[in-house]
């Protein structure tokens, strides 16, 4: 069996040794290709190669980040029969995606995990989601087509990027925010914590204009416009994110086999937020309350917005948008089980 491993050297829960050793470990049993990204967007560049190549399995070695890149390289031409299988070997802060398919937290015990599988030929289809922007202000976008990320910077409000994948989560509005200044605090050299997040939400939140003058409005084909949001998080997976060890889960009913689901907030204040946050991390969410919507199991979403917002994918910043279509692709990529 052919397999690519594409490594972040970068993973900030695994070190140079240690990737070693599961790289030694793959090789005891697939013939084995190995390379470390250099560059942002090198990953998909890896993951078209593997496609275009016949390669049987690509393993992913770091975070959410680096398989968010692999998978949109292996389905850069859209999902069709003979593409590589995807495992994933967790070596980020947070592994949502690994975690949703059930491997351990451990990369050593992970790969171990991988192993068994393929040997049992034990794989499964997932759902994922696509989304597009307009309006966009800034050419971080990557992942898309070559050349669609310089592209697709500055675009008019009826200018659309090319579709991204993302195997998690995508959001518009306050999550992003949050993301973009832990970002910055990681670009100072700051560490990624669940206690960074909490801190850049606080004050985004309490001093933030967002909440005051909530700027979004929310289409799902067949009902009535939701307006004056300013927060909305699309899952594929429950739990959405986590906080260490703990789970965020605003849309419990999430999974792989279902379309998408949406958590989104209005105008709210501090006491309301509090306790919304508060049902996110209870063992047994139970989300209601005014100004909280939710769906479940949509195949399709878009927001507009009437001052750009902050946009993001499987927990990584895009810049700002003025709207984004949301879509889910039910069986679209196959994964090691």
């Amino acid at each position: 069996m052919r397999a690519l491993v594409v490594v972040n050297p970068a993973a900030t829960t695994t070190s140079a040794k240690m990737r070693d050793v599961l790289v030694g470990a793959l090789a005891s049993e697939l013939k084995l290709d190995v390379a470390e990204t250099s560059h942002r967007g090198h990953a998909r560049e890896l993951g078209a190669r593997a496609a275009a190549d016949g390669v049987d399995v690509v393993v992913s070695v770091g975070g959410d980040g680096t398989v968010n890149e692999v998978v949109n390289g292996l389905l850069s031409g859209g999902p069709r029969p003979g593409l590589p299988t995807l495992a994933v070997v967790p070596g980020g802060s947070t592994n949502v995606f690994s975690r949703a398919l059930g491997r351990s937290r451990d990369p050593v015990e992970a790969t171990a995990e991988i192993l068994a599988s393929l040997r049992a030929g034990r794989t499964r289809l997932v759902s994922l989601g696509t989304i597009s922007a307009a309006g966009t202000s800034t050419a971080a976008v990557t992942g898309v087509a070559p050349g669609a990320a310089e592209a697709d910077a500055d675009r008019r409000d009826d200018e659309w990027t090319a579709p991204r994948w993302f195997v998690f989560a995508a959001g518009f509005g306050f999550d992003a925010e949050v993301i973009a200044r832990v970002e910055a605090r990681r670009a100072e050299g700051r560490r990624s914590t669940g206690a960074l997040y909490v801190r850049e939400a606080t004050s985004a939140f309490l001093f933030g204009r967002e909440r005051r003058r909530p700027a979004m409005t929310l289409q799902v084909p067949g009902e009535p416009s939701v307006e004056e949001l300013f927060l909305c998080l699309v899952s594929n997976v429950s739990p959405w994110t986590y906080l260490g060890a703990r789970p965020v889960n605003p849309t419990p009913e999430a999974s792989f086999e279902t379309g998408l689901d949406v958590f989104a907030l209005g105008r709210t204040s501090t006491t309301r937020m509090l306790r919304a946050l508060r049902q996110t991390l209870s063992r047994e969410p139970d989300l209601r309350g005014r100004g909280l919507h939710r769906w479940h199991d949509l195949p399709e979403l878009s927001l507009s917005a009437v001052r750009p917002q902050g946009w993001q994918v499987d927990g990584e910043h895009l810049g700002t948008a003025t709207g984004v279509r949301i879509q889910d692709v039910p069986n679209a990529l196959r994964v090691v089980a």
